[in-house]
């Protein structure tokens, strides 16, 4: 996000009702609102997106087209009262995410910026070690105007997807008028059908809330004119949740190098060498879980592919003054220095 310009910003949880009366979605959303009254009779809602309550802050920070464009995001926790809740981390009633919002002159420099976050996405996701697919969608109350998700194929996923095996073209069920089978609109390919999990999606809002909510700015030649709109967003939990939907095996969950919470799982099975192994390893920046349990050989084995670390470092009388190391994505281990270990971990 920074790459794009992007500014990183912190917004409210607790959102009152009158900003989004403005915009007419205390009704629409109604159904998804964690909305209360406070002690002072206030009403107030949990915020399940924030497109209301940054515009209010622009409309009284932005005047000219000197200060635009604006790029804002944050890494924010939000509510919605999901009627569907399950699956753990795919759908929940609290979730986190990273939403992101522009703020252009003109429907051209918003198209422009648009293509920019598609790209950035894909990097993202790249990085995250997910294939995703580009799927037109409809916006729902979010931003009806315009929309894409990027969706990942995994079978436990709840959207259904029409995608072409040759081209780009892919659609969600929801607004598709094709079929499984069908020739695909763009080319000679086919068109074929599978679940997805959506762990994000961009809108084209326009002018929605910034002609509602008075947020506009005076352009060269001094007329007013409305701030157009995009709202951006990657459900980060829910990434958490489709990685280990489609990547694991039979003996747990694979993490990726890129978000792995460690880099290593040490088992000492010699007992008086680990402790100097892992300090040396955090001396160097590798991220070390050391697992220093009274436990048999076979359970911290097993825990550790259970857990999918990157890489397992076991310490015995076997491996003398190596290390065994075994990537968890391989069956295969070899016997190693630490200093190659650190070396090769450091790339």
């Amino acid at each position: 996000m920074n790459a794009i310009n992007g500014q990183e910003i912190l917004l409210n949880v607790l959102s009152p009702r009158e900003l989004w009366e403005e915009t007419g979605r205390w009704a629409e959303m109604k159904e998804i609102f964690y909305a209360f009254r406070d002690a002072r009779d206030k009403e107030l809602a949990l915020s399940p997106t924030h497109e209301e309550q940054l515009t209010s802050i622009v409309r009284q920070k932005i005047h000219s087209y000197k200060d635009l464009p604006q790029y804002l995001y944050q890494i924010q926790t939000k509510f919605r009262n999901e009627p569907r809740a399950k699956s753990g981390l795919l759908r929940g009633r609290e979730f986190l995410m990273k939403d992101l919002y522009s703020f252009n002159t003109d429907e051209t420099e918003l198209n422009k910026f648009y293509e920019e976050v598609q790209k950035a996405y894909f990097k993202v996701f790249e990085r995250l070690g997910l294939e995703v697919k580009l799927v037109e969608a409809s916006g729902g109350p979010f931003g009806k105007e315009y929309s894409h998700e990027f969706q990942v194929l995994a079978a436990s996923g709840e959207d259904t997807i029409f995608y072409c095996d040759k081209c780009d073209f892919a659609q969600n069920q929801e607004i598709s008028k094709v079929k499984e089978g069908d020739k695909c609109p763009k080319c000679d390919g086919q068109v074929i059908k599978a679940n997805g999990i959506e762990v994000g999606n961009i809108f084209k809002l326009g002018t929605k809330y910034s002609k509602s909510m008075g947020a506009f700015y005076t352009d060269e030649k001094g007329q007013q004119k409305d701030i157009v709109m995009g709202s951006y967003g990657i459900g980060i939990t829910r990434v958490l949740a489709a990685i280990v939907e489609v990547g694991h095996d039979d003996y747990g969950m694979i993490w990726p190098e890129s978000i792995a919470p460690y880099q290593v799982v040490l088992i000492d099975l010699a007992g008086d060498k680990g402790e100097a192994v892992y300090n040396e390893l955090t001396k160097k920046g590798i991220e070390v879980l050391y697992d220093d349990r009274d436990v048999p050989a076979g359970v911290k084995f097993s825990d550790a592919d259970l857990l999918g670390i990157p890489y397992r470092l076991v310490i015995s009388e076997k491996t003398g003054d190596q290390i065994e190391i075994k990537k968890r994505t391989e069956k295969e281990s070899h016997l190693d220095n630490i200093d190659n270990i650190v070396k090769n971990l450091g790339q």
